[in-house]
């Protein structure tokens, strides 16, 4: 699904870029994707997946360690 219309942003992308690169925070997120320099509606599913993939990352690390 396309969260950023604005740039063509799907969630797959953002999902993708928080995995590889793992991010520590939402504005380091948006310099690795262009979401949310237009009209900005798209930010607050942005900070949705972000949430989701940073706690399933950490619930991996935890589960490793």
């Amino acid at each position: 699904m396309y969260v950023c219309l604005c740039n063509g942003i799907s969630d797959k992308t953002i999902r993708h870029a928080i995995r590889k690169y793992q991010p520590s925070s939402l504005h380091h997120l948006r310099k690795i994707v262009p979401f949310g320099s237009e009209c900005g509606k798209c930010i607050r599913q942005a900070r949705e997946i972000f949430d989701e993939e940073t706690a399933v990352l950490q619930s991996n690390f935890i589960n490793v360690a």
